[in-house]
């Protein structure tokens, strides 16, 4: 049997533990001609379909399209301007329109919908030479903290299957995080990159408002939502983001490029320098407790940043307690966005009913001010932590919870004061629009991941990713995969 050997020195037997790889390690195998991309098409695939019916991570599979595209990527192996990433299996989320293949939306509403163009990070990434195996598990219309919908169910959280992935991204961390694929796009609105990666002990970038382009369907009127990559390593996110990132002519936002030349993935293999970090944990809204075990996770990377020889400082919550009074009234009326056919509506969700009925019930002088609210909030968050170089929060306020704690079957007003408790770090910087990773550093005794959130300035992915890297090296999290690979 062919021992396939990665850049990082990672070997696999071929045909047999291809799925413990990174995807830079895939991609280098391919490289040299030690697989082929059929055949590590051919096994996430097997990957897939023995895991995902337990798990929920995909909602639909492609694998004939798949491998036609494999046979295709094939002819082009050996291209001096190939991505990274050329050759390896990735997924998109099911939020995400991919020309030819059936995209629901997480909704019964749109079970048989098939676009007919692409999504530009899904025209990036095959020409990157990815290759997608399908679409990945998410709430309806990425409404959700978790992820479950009326076509695939919940999906399960890897480290214990009673407990939820998160969302609304959580197809996407249970498909890495299960070595369906090693890395897969995702989209985050209001943590939906973050929330999952902290759940599911994933490196998750939430890139600058921008940085990604959601063109050319995608609707940006209130900025929140980005679309990012999840991945095991954060030299896999890094390669990922550099696949995604670029406008479309007609963007509403464009973050500035990187200088010519430059890659996020380079920036992975250098030193952040001696950085200067604020450190908060205590949520913006009142009367929330943060679980002891999320303030260790925060305190740990804490001591490790000081450790590594950076000055880390208390600072005061930036955001103030009306600011989820904003989000809550720009959500609503964003949920109107999926225009659903007269009488489909009951198709819908109990949750996703009450978003869109809340939503309709938003004045235009309510959105304005809530818009503008918002928008003052952020400038405001971001002035008062200008003079530091990454800010360091907890992630979630809550462990993930058990897959029933977010059922739709009661009060809707429950579930959705559950959901905020839970998600109460990640949506203030939704609105400032500022890049954000989790780094899965931490787990609890039970032997599930808690993540912290590292802060970027505006614009400024590459600082998070040196400095993730750093802490990957110093406190690496790639052994506690041995029991799910």
């Amino acid at each position: 049997m062919t021992e396939v050997t990665g850049e990082t020195g990672a070997t696999a037997q071929a045909g047999t533990g291809l799925h413990q790889l990174s995807a830079l390690d895939q991609a280098a195998a391919v490289r040299r001609g030690e697989v082929s991309p059929l055949e590590l098409v051919q096994h996430q695939l097997a990957r897939i379909e023995e895991l995902n019916d337990r798990y929920g991570a995909f909602l639909t599979v492609t694998g004939d399209e798949a491998a036609a595209q494999a046979a295709a990527v094939q002819k082009g192996r050996g291209k001096e301007d190939a991505s990274p990433l050329f050759g390896v299996p990735t997924a998109v989320k099911d939020l995400v329109d991919t020309a030819g293949v059936r995209t629901t939306y997480g909704s019964r509403a749109f079970a048989e919908s098939v676009p007919e163009v692409d999504a530009h990070t899904v025209t990036r990434l095959r020409e990157a030479g990815t290759i997608s195996l399908g679409k990945t598990n998410t709430p309806e219309f990425g409404c959700c903290c978790y992820t479950d919908n009326d076509l695939a169910g919940p999906a399960r959280n890897p480290w214990d299957p009673a407990l939820s992935a998160g969302g609304s991204s959580g197809g996407a961390a249970v498909a890495v995080a299960l070595g369906m694929v090693a890395v897969a796009h995702a989209s985050d609105g209001g943590g939906s990159i973050r929330i999952p990666a902290s759940a599911c002990g994933l490196f998750g970038i939430k890139p600058s408002r921008g940085r990604v382009s959601a063109g050319p369907r995608g609707a940006e009127v209130n900025g929140l939502a980005v679309q990012g990559p999840l991945a095991r390593t954060v030299r896999d996110a890094a390669a990922m983001l550099d696949v995604l990132a670029g406008p479309m002519p007609g963007d509403p936002h464009w973050a500035p490029p990187l200088p010519a030349g430059e890659t996020f993935l380079a920036h992975a293999d250098r030193g952040p320098g001696r950085l200067r970090i604020g450190r908060y944990a205590k949520p913006a809204a009142l009367g929330l407790d943060v679980d002891p075990t999320c303030l260790a996770a925060w305190e740990h990377a804490s001591r490790l940043l000081e450790e590594l020889g950076h000055d880390v400082e208390d600072i005061a919550t930036p955001f103030g307690p009306g600011l989820g009074d904003f989000f809550a009234a720009v959500w609503g009326v964003q949920s109107l966005g999926y225009t659903v056919e007269p009488g489909a509506e009951e198709l819908l969700r109990p949750v996703t009913r009450a978003w869109r009925e809340y939503g309709r019930a938003v004045t235009a002088e309510q959105f304005a001010a809530a818009i503008t609210g918002m928008q003052r909030a952020a400038r405001s968050a971001v002035e008062a932590t200008a003079g530091y170089d990454v800010v360091l929060t907890p992630t979630l306020a809550a462990l993930p919870q058990a897959v029933e704690f977010f059922a739709e079957t009661g009060d809707p007003l429950v579930n959705l004061r559950r959901q905020s408790a839970f998600s109460a770090f990640t949506s203030p910087y939704n609105m400032t629009g500022q890049p954000v990773v989790n780094v899965p550093l931490y787990w609890s005794q039970g032997g599930t991941p808690v993540g912290v959130s590292l802060v970027g300035r505006p614009a400024d992915e590459t600082t998070l990713i040196s400095l993730s890297a750093q802490l990957e090296e110093a406190c690496p999290w790639k052994h506690r995969y041995g029991s799910l690979l």
